[in-house]
């Protein structure tokens, strides 16, 4: 029996994993949970339903307020109050992905996954990764901490990359194709797109997601990260990824092989096959999730990219070539316009506009006296360079947001 610990387990990806996990307690076990403290009754279900011995919340003063919630729910159930160990604090998740597990699932949102992430393959635990942010800002000091075969995608499209990898040689590769929904906007231009709302934006058509991502998937950051993502983990150059728009969400991605064969990865939208994966690799797990109706006629299209309209893509794509702190610069800019635009504070054109400023300035500033300002190359790059430049990158977009001006 694998045990498991899930960090971020009342966000979307962390209920599927449980919801995965649930029906087979035979081959899983809970070992431990985390989460950021917004919904303590749900995180009190959950230690309840999985009988969970250790768990870690970000909020300082929640101990109390979760056994409180603990001894509530356990008495509408009839059930004994349980008393977990409860690690608390921002550090939390980074202790509890340091204990002993089999598999640790970092399905955080955000760059504050990359701790937990590094103590994860420092303990030598397989990391079932769908906090892709923490390899895209951390880059070669994740690789590098990784063993052959530690770090396993949850991503659907990165799951996909694997599958298919196993038709051929790393040497017979041409080029990998990452396929993108196109989000609610595709098919607009931008001039269409200035008055767009944060509701409008979080209207994906395929994918039930959390805010953040469903923000990143409208303006295509997400696959920006994906790119940066898919080219660390499988070691492809950045120009041999090529993005195509799938709007059926069907073929997950493809695998160009030099001899003009492509393999693809389809199966309908849901995370619970790649969750599954993450959780049992290189095994499969039956019935994980439907497969596709082949008694009903279906078109799949595929479309090329408008980068024009959607630049983030091509935007990471020059901070995976620059490399080093650029990549966490272009993550942590965006997060915080996507605060900005869900407050209302800036546009939804701005969001990417903001992002170019800063990164330009990142990339073009040698003598400003914050050092995470200064880009900093792989050859030199450090857990603390990382975080500079991600406090940094967020702080100087947040500037450009209150400035007003951008259009």
């Amino acid at each position: 029996m694998k045990k498991v610990i899930i960090l971020g387990s009342t966000g979307s990806i962390g209920t599927q994993t449980l919801e995965v996990i649930s029906s087979r307690r035979d081959q899983f076990e809970v070992a431990g949970i985390s989460a950021g403290g917004s919904d303590v009754g749900l995180f009190a279900q959950r230690i309840l339903d999985f009988s969970i011995p250790v768990v870690a919340i970000a909020r300082e003063d929640a101990a109390e307020e979760l056994q409180r919630a603990l001894t509530v729910q356990a008495g509408s159930r009839g059930l004994a109050v349980p008393n977990p160990r409860i690690l608390t604090g921002p550090d939390a998740s980074t202790q509890l992905a340091a204990m002993p597990a089999d598999v640790v699932c970092n399905a955080i949102s955000g760059a504050v996954g990359l701790r937990p992430t590094l103590a994860t393959l420092a303990a030598g635990t397989t990391l079932a990764l769908a906090n892709k942010e923490s390899l895209v800002i951390g880059g070669r000091l994740v690789t590098q901490a990784a063993g052959p075969g530690q770090i396993v995608a949850v991503d659907s499209e990165h799951s996909a990359f694997a599958q298919c990898l196993r038709g051929g040689g790393h040497n017979e590769v041409r080029r990998l194709v990452l396929t993108a929904s196109g989000g609610p906007f595709r098919g607009r231009d931008r001039a269409s797109l200035v008055d767009v709302s944060a509701t409008d934006a979080m209207k994906h058509p395929t994918w039930d997601m959390g805010r953040v991502i469903t923000i990143n998937s409208s303006t295509l950051v997400n696959k920006g990260l994906e790119l940066l993502e898919a080219a660390l983990l499988y070691d492809v150059d950045l120009d041999d990824i090529t993005v195509v728009v799938h709007p059926q969400s069907i073929v997950h991605s493809m695998v160009e092989f030099w001899d003009g064969a492509t393999i693809a990865q389809a199966s309908p939208p849901d995370m619970k096959l790649p969750i599954a994966l993450g959780l049992s690799w290189p095994d499969r797990i039956p019935d994980a999730a439907a497969g596709c109706d082949w008694s009903t006629a279906i078109q799949w299209t595929f479309e090329p990219l408008d980068n024009e309209t959607f630049g983030a893509v091509e935007l990471a794509r020059r901070a995976g070539h620059a490399a080093g702190t650029a990549p966490a610069v272009f993550n942590a800019a965006n997060e915080s316009c996507v605060d900005a635009f869900c407050d209302g504070r800036i546009g939804f054109l701005d969001i990417t506009d903001t992002i170019a400023e800063v990164l330009d300035e990142h990339l073009s500033d040698d003598e400003n006296d914050d050092p995470g300002a200064r880009h900093v190359g792989d050859e030199a790059l450090t857990l603390d360079a990382v975080l500079a430049a991600d406090a940094w990158g967020r702080r100087r977009a947040a500037e450009v947001c209150a400035r007003g001006i951008l259009q």
